[in-house]
């Protein structure tokens, strides 16, 4: 491509342009080993073959060469995987026979590069309104934990929307995860994705009520913890994550799901701290991967200094509503580059306006994201050009 100015004028949620230019990428260090000091998995987007036939509800059809480079690119990071989870359109447009396939790629490219893998199990598969009973949602989880167990991968316990659907209080919830996580062969995370990620999952444990329901998830991971890892929490509440985090039972850790907050709850208060499993990082990993290298040298001044600026970015991408901030990462990682289009599986890529965009373009280079500024403002322009932005 040839050189193309950093200039150019970006439409305003009010309808006008504003000319912006775009600073220089910032050289983030490659780490020269493991990341010691927190388990950081990024949660990762899929990338839709652009030519195949991509409306809601049908058949999710994937660029696996694509899918499986930004995987790629997250362990040379120095980053886990978290996959098949809600980032990667789970219950948006991936449907299960994919996710499986998915998974099981990425578990034996994970093998093949030393990489972290774990993955993200459901009862998805289920049609909606099919569950009759605890049991069905029971073996609906088993037979997609079989699917990761079969190639030697670790299970995400993902919430389920038939159990939110049937269950009748806490009780049924302590029952169906009791019977699933003892029949697991290695100890599971626990995901509580909040109903800002899902609204189907309003009431999830039994209970609207969030005190009541961290009783309940509490109760569940007393119950099972030695089939337990760690619980992610996406509710993005710092405070609830922090008082929950401090009554978790021997030996569970606690996963930060929040993208509003991770900067403070992975660094901790000095006496705990959460782990991460984030959608975030997946758009953010040289900037995570950096930040972390330098906790690990416990030069928190510059851990603090990478990821501030990357916080308005991520609250920018979560913002309301919640559950299309995967159309903010898919945009990234085409604007870097890692992907040569920006569609998306369920032609979700139309679910988020041109201004927000824009403003995300601008978030991103202040957080020094943009790999290649150039290649970023090229690729700017065509979507401008699209929307009829000139």
């Amino acid at each position: 491509m040839s050189r193309v100015t950093t200039e150019l004028r970006l439409p305003q949620p009010d309808g006008t342009l504003t000319t912006y230019r775009v600073g220089p990428a910032r050289p983030f260090p490659r780490p020269q080993g493991p990341i010691r000091c927190r388990i950081a998995l990024a949660a990762a987007h899929v990338v839709a073959d652009p030519l195949a036939e991509h409306v809601p509800g049908g058949p999710a059809h994937l660029d696996w060469e694509a899918t499986l480079a930004y995987r790629r690119h997250l362990w040379s990071w120095g980053l886990g995987v978290a996959e098949a989870m809600d980032t990667a359109q789970r219950g948006m447009g991936l449907d299960w026979p994919a996710a499986a396939e998915l998974i099981r790629r990425t578990i034996r490219e994970a093998r093949a590069a030393g990489g972290v893998a774990v993955c993200g199990v459901g009862t998805d598969h289920l049609a909606p309104g099919s569950a009759r009973s605890l049991e069905d949602v029971e073996r609906a989880y088993l037979e997609q934990c079989e699917v990761v167990e079969a190639e030697g991968g670790r299970a995400v316990l993902m919430a389920s929307r038939e159990l939110a659907r049937i269950a009748t209080g806490p009780d049924d919830y302590l029952q169906v995860y009791r019977r699933v996580l003892s029949q697991l062969s290695r100890p599971a995370i626990v995901h509580w994705l909040g109903a800002m990620f899902d609204p189907a999952l309003e009431g999830y444990w039994g209970a609207s009520d969030l005190d009541a329901a961290t009783e309940t998830c509490l109760g569940v991971l007393a119950e099972s913890r030695v089939h337990v890892d760690g619980v992610k929490v996406s509710l993005l509440d710092a405070g609830r994550e922090v008082s929950m985090r401090r009554r978790l039972p021997p030996g569970v850790r606690m996963y930060t799901g929040d993208d509003f907050n991770f900067p403070e709850l992975i660094e901790g208060d000095g006496e705990r701290h959460s782990d991460a499993l984030l959608g975030v990082f997946d758009a953010i990993a040289p900037a995570a991967s950096a930040a972390l290298q330098a906790l690990d040298a416990g030069d928190t001044a510059r851990y603090r200094e990478i990821l501030e600026p990357t916080v308005a970015f991520g609250r920018h991408v979560f913002q309301v509503p919640t559950y299309y901030y995967k159309t903010g990462l898919v945009f990234l990682a085409y604007l870097n580059g890692h992907q040569s289009h920006f569609r998306m599986v369920g032609a979700q890529e139309s679910m988020r306006s041109v201004p927000h965009l824009a403003r995300l373009f601008v978030l991103a280079d202040r957080a020094q994201l943009l790999e290649d500024p150039e290649l970023a403002c090229h690729r700017m322009r065509r979507l401008l050009a699209l929307a009829g932005v000139e």
